[in-house]
């Protein structure tokens, strides 16, 4: 695989030579973050080697690269799942790719399902921890020397440091951010009630079809994560409703403008947090 990265990234190079030092993975509805980015190149993902494509409706497909508060960023507009048919590693693919361009912090986000019966459709919950019940994981199979350890720690998975940077960031802008544990399921169908108050019983406060994979491999390769869901509906059995796409979507756009400031005063203060480090 390594040298099918290095083509990937050469690809990319030859049509954006800057580095990157901050990547973000934006999800379901929230692609339109990067489309604010200074001296933009979009590349779609099938014009890259060896990259997968994204088939779900809410992601773009593209691979943005540009400049924010001075900040050399890298965006995918939209991610592939492991429910398309992909295998963990194809899954874990553009994030390694982030990685070999040069980024060192990574903002997942995501749409999710709200267990924490106190959530409410449109909160912001910065992920504290991940429940990876999706079966697979993407580091099975020889390990990438090149990238990362065999067996790599994941006590503070998602970086104690840039969560305490987000509170910061949403208390001056006065955005609210809840806080908690996400519970990774395969999909693609929605969890069963009965899946939900398992997952209730066993801590989780939202529930989602990605992220696990990606920040495993982001950690397999030392980066730093900051993960952010966006939850869109409250999950199977809290309301007397039924749960669809349609609904993640319109929720995403309504608190698109909250969510893209957040992004864009997280930029400078992390990139401020990594000045100081």
């Amino acid at each position: 695989m390594h040298h099918r990265l290095l083509e990937t990234v050469a690809a990319i190079r030859a049509r954006h030579a800057e580095p990157a030092r901050l990547g973000f993975v934006l999800g379901s509805g929230l692609g339109a973050y990067a489309n604010t980015f200074d001296r933009r190149t979009v590349i779609p993902f099938d014009e890259l080697p060896h990259f997968p494509r994204s088939t779900v409706l809410g992601h773009s497909g593209n691979l943005v690269l540009g400049e924010t508060h001075g900040v050399a960023t890298a965006a995918l507009q939209g991610r592939v799942h492991f429910y398309e048919g992909y295998s963990m590693a194809e899954v874990a693919y553009p994030v390694r790719v982030l990685g070999l361009l040069g980024v060192r912090q990574i903002v997942i986000t995501n749409a999710a399902g709200g267990v924490d019966t106190s959530f409410r459709p449109g909160d912001l919950m910065l992920i504290s921890d991940h429940i990876n019940l999706m079966g697979a994981n993407p580091l099975v199979g020889p390990n990438l020397e090149e990238l990362g350890v065999r067996f790599p720690d994941m006590s503070d998975a998602y970086s104690t440091e840039l969560r305490a940077i987000a509170h910061r960031v949403g208390r001056e802008r006065g955005i609210e951010l809840r806080e908690g544990v996400y519970a990774a399921m395969a999909g693609p169908a929605y969890e069963t009630p009965a899946e939900i108050r398992m997952l209730r019983t066993l801590g989780a406060a939202a529930v989602g079809m990605s992220t696990a994979p990606e920040v495993i491999a982001a950690n397999h390769m030392g980066l730093g994560v900051l993960g952010i869901s966006c939850i869109t509906n409250m999950a199977a059995g809290i309301l007397p409703r039924k749960l669809t796409h349609a609904e993640v979507i319109e929720t995403t756009a309504r608190v698109q403008e909250k969510f893209l400031t957040l992004l864009d005063h997280l930029v400078p203060a992390i990139a401020a947090g990594e000045a100081r480090a």
